[in-house]
């Protein structure tokens, strides 16, 4: 049960193949894969968001768990996006993901049906119940529609004590730094947002699950140690450098701009399933840009 949870984790990209099928690209995956172990990361978060669960289908999202599992062979962690607005699915998602080995799974705040708080914290106390890994809870209102409050938070914990972090992704430093205060080292914060990683680091959380980690992850570890560090002024000039890649990242609906910056890199094809689109010229002008910048500001 004991998982140190600190650092910088990949939310890690489904690459896909062509535009018509979209079936999964598993070599440009391991690469991937490969890529984030040799740039030190401490974890990888499959079937996440940015890993496009909501269109992978049930056979797909078990296929990306079980060979992350299996490529990575323990060299660094696996926390799996088991998440779903079923509280039914995502006991199912999560105990096929602990049946294939992951260290933990990762599961969403249910979306679309709006549950109350109480509905929140039986989700999480059901899900949490079924599993012996341990789990995280990820809050992204923006994209749920529904808020878990700290004190839902704080509630589900003390019932469930293999909860065992938040991916806050709320935007709300402050909101982090309350659930700091009020639960100390009972559980562990990560930043949801690469832009605030080095603020949320400063008041108390410990680590980012990133998704610029995916093209650039040693220099993400990098950026997320130095302020773990407390090294103040070089981790805010680590931070600043990469502030306006992250900031790309998020000027459409992610993974899109992260799959357009892989693709620049002929890392992975530009490709997004439906009902996501393909970056606009604009936008990948802009993260063409960033990346630009950030290489000039490294040499």
């Amino acid at each position: 049960m004991v998982l140190r949870i600190q650092g910088t984790y990949t939310a890690l990209v489904t690459p896909f193949r062509d535009e018509a099928e979209q079936p999964i690209d598993w070599d440009a995956f391991d690469g991937l894969l490969e890529a984030q172990i040799a740039g030190g990361v401490s974890g990888v978060v499959p079937c996440g968001t940015t890993g496009e669960s909501p269109t992978l289908s049930h056979e797909e999202h078990a296929q990306v768990v079980e060979r992350t599992v299996s490529r990575v062979k323990g060299r660094v962690q696996v926390i799996a996006g088991t998440g779903s607005n079923s509280t039914r699915e995502a006991i199912a998602l999560s105990q096929h993901a602990a049946r294939a080995g992951a260290d933990a799974v990762m599961v969403v705040v249910p979306y679309y049906n709006r549950p109350t708080q109480e509905g929140l914290y039986r989700h999480f106390v059901e899900v949490a119940k079924s599993v012996r890994v341990p789990l995280v809870i990820y809050n992204i209102p923006a994209r749920t529609g529904q808020d878990l409050a700290p004190e839902t938070f704080a509630r589900i914990a003390e019932t469930a004590p293999n909860v065992v972090a938040i991916k806050e992704a709320t935007g709300n430093v402050l909101r982090a730094q309350k659930i700091v205060q009020t639960m100390g080292s009972r559980v562990t914060v990560l930043s949801g947002d690469d832009a605030l990683t080095l603020p949320m680091i400063a008041v108390g959380a410990k680590g980012v699950i990133s998704v610029t980690s995916n093209l650039l992850p040693a220099e993400t570890v990098r950026a997320t140690r130095l302020a773990l560090d407390g090294g103040a002024e070089e981790a805010r000039r680590a931070h600043l450098a990469l502030l306006p890649v992250h900031e790309a990242m998020f000027i459409e609906a992610s993974p899109a701009p992260i799959k357009a910056a892989l693709a620049m890199r002929r890392l992975s094809a530009d490709v997004v399933r439906p009902p996501l689109a393909p970056c606009t010229e604009a936008t990948r002008k802009a993260v063409a840009g960033a990346l630009e910048t950030y290489a000039r500001g490294q040499s």
